[in-house]
């Protein structure tokens, strides 16, 4: 079930019971949370803008299909990290120095500002942020939404780091049991900006034990990894990686790999899936979604992937989870873009506006 607590719990409570009967979409604030509901497939979506507009769960039916340690939104307030749905920017991932590359000029961070951190930083610095506000919200009769924007040029600290002012806006729509997350990133600066910006969805299904969850990749290419999962440049097909038998279970597997060539539908869409016995939950990437990173640690720390590595052991929650994560580029796209490695990185120009969509949708709950 849903977890909301103190005052939070009775403003929510109150807004969803002056809600119409009979209406399918509906969506309750309180002071922290905003839900989104669908009636019609018993489907509940929980956001927390003061906490990196963080989609911190969704329930269908009952069963909630992301993982989310924590006991109270309180305690998730106090003490945020990775789960739900996090945005990763202004890059994801993972960089091969403290520094890195835009427009043919290198741009080294501050590390004294304290908000990059480590030889190899990860996934930028606006996970779980305070500053978004919710600008819109509301329901008709075709879905539930929410929108949240970040304006991060008033930000000093993150301009210092990353001196490309632009703005983000966020709507988290729920339709027909689906969520749709749209992000649009608006160029405010003057110089051509480059989108390396990704999720995190840590989805599972609730009806079988996870190391009997079958998976689903829909990619060509597998990129190598050194020991610090920075890609090679080096590539092969992913059945070299995934048994192109039999769909693979994730007890046979211990995942943090990158794939590209997504393999798409006419709508353009790449759609990963993980499914329990009946349940399923797909993850679908629009188009400007160059690249996916999947990321499944094996509890026991066997089986195929790049996972277990050579270096100093990196502390990891090991839940019932598996990650499709929707990235703009590889991993260390910035900079393997500069070195003539990686081909995909996109950029907005001065002015202009990057738009994209992933969806979650469930089944068989």
């Amino acid at each position: 079930m849903t977890v909301h607590t103190g005052v939070a719990a009775a403003a929510l409570a109150l807004a969803v019971a002056s809600m119409p009967a009979d209406k399918r979409y509906s969506v309750a604030r309180s002071a922290a949370v905003v839900e989104l509901r669908d009636a019609a497939t018993r489907t509940r979506v929980s956001i927390l803008p003061t906490v990196g507009n963080i989609t911190f769960d969704m329930q269908v039916n009952g069963h909630g299909i992301l993982w989310w340690p924590f006991a109270s939104v309180d305690a998730f307030e106090s003490q945020p990290k990775m789960s739900g749905i996090p945005f990763i920017g202004p890059w994801a991932n993972r960089l091969d120095e403290q520094a890195f590359y835009a427009n043919g000029r290198r741009y080294p961070f501050d590390m004294r500002i304290g908000n990059v951190r480590g030889p190899i930083p990860i996934h930028g610095f606006l996970t779980t942020t305070s500053a978004w506000r919710l600008v819109d919200s509301g329901a008709d009769d075709r879905s539930a939404w929410a929108t949240s924007r970040l304006d991060f040029a008033s930000h000093p600290e993150w301009m210092a780091q990353w001196p490309f002012a632009h703005t983000i806006e966020m709507t988290h729509r729920l339709q027909d049991g689906a969520l749709r997350v749209e992000t649009a990133i608006a160029n405010t600066g003057p110089d051509p900006m480059p989108i390396a910006i990704g999720f995190h969805p840590y989805v599972r299904v609730t009806d079988a034990p996870r190391p009997e969850w079958t998976f689903s990749i829909a990619a060509r290419t597998h990129w190598l990894l050194a020991a610090n999962k920075i890609p090679t440049g080096e590539t092969e097909p992913i059945e070299r990686l995934i048994d192109p038998g039999s769909p693979p279970r994730l007890r046979d597997y211990n995942l943090d790999d990158v794939f590209t060539d997504l393999v798409r539908d006419p709508r353009g869409r790449a759609t990963m899936r993980v499914a329990g016995r009946r349940q399923r939950v797909d993850v679908e990437l629009g188009p400007n979604y160059r690249a996916a990173v999947v990321w499944a640690p094996n509890p026991a720390d066997t089986g195929r992937g790049s996972q277990r590595l050579t270096g100093p052991p990196v502390p990891v929650d090991r839940g019932d989870f598996i990650c499709f994560e929707p990235m703009a580029g590889i991993t260390d796209a910035l900079n393997l873009a500069h070195r003539g490695v990686y081909r995909d990185l996109q950029y907005v120009a001065p002015g202009g506006e990057w738009r994209e969509s992933f969806w979650i949708r469930p089944g068989g709950f």
